[in-house]
């Protein structure tokens, strides 16, 4: 398990590796190298925004596995707990939840990765979302209030985004979506700006998106 760690995670950090039970049996991080990954925490089980995320993200497991993307889940309570919870989302919206549920009983997990105070006495604020790429990454994160949902799409879009503009040649525009156009990134030379066709097209210049699965 990481040591803690009061400072949370910055983009481009490396991050903390942990080995754990989860609903899948005990997985470390490091088994994820290679691939995307999302991990999210939630700050309780039987909680009601929580499950209507676990349904969604669950409905859409496929989409991400299709980007090549796993998803794991982590919270405080215990595995006796989530396998419970588990059950409860199967039986009352028919869903079967195939992805990791790490417990982190200690808050250990949570301190490393900066979520909680060090002297936090609960997971009430863990609601972070970690988008890792294949080389352990941290690349994007969001953090959401216990008391509103967060947005399957937008996680979706975030990965995409991310593979796209990996390359460098490329940037994801607002409200950008898999399919429309993406930007080209800018010149940062005399020539650059002096021999694009328009006055803007040095900085400012869209590219079809060619590289959608």
């Amino acid at each position: 398990m990481p040591s803690a760690s009061p400072a949370p995670l910055r983009l481009g950090d490396e991050v903390p590796s942990f080995t754990a039970r989860s609903t899948q049996g005990t997985i470390s991080l490091s088994d994820y190298r290679g691939r995307w990954l999302v991990l999210f925490a939630h700050p309780a089980d039987f909680t009601p925004v929580c499950t209507s995320e676990f349904v969604a993200l669950a409905q859409a497991a496929d989409r991400f596995a299709a980007l090549d993307c796993a998803l794991v889940a982590m919270s405080v309570d215990s595995l006796y707990s989530h396998l419970a919870w588990l059950r409860l989302i199967h039986d009352r919206f028919g869903v079967r939840v195939d992805f990791p549920v790490v417990e982190d009983p200690s808050l250990e997990i949570a301190r490393a990765y900066g979520m909680i105070a060090p002297d936090a006495a609960d997971a009430g604020t863990a609601r972070t979302t970690y988008f890792i790429d294949p080389n352990g990454i941290l690349r994007a994160c969001t953090d959401y209030p216990a008391t509103i949902g967060r947005s399957v799409e937008e996680m979706l879009r975030v990965v995409e985004a991310l593979q796209r503009v990996e390359s460098g040649k490329c940037l994801a525009p607002a409200n950008w979506s898999p399919g429309s156009a993406l930007l080209t990134t800018p010149g940062n030379t005399a020539d650059a700006a002096l021999n694009a066709k328009g006055a803007s097209d040095w900085f400012y210049s869209e590219t079809p998106d060619r590289n959608r699965k």
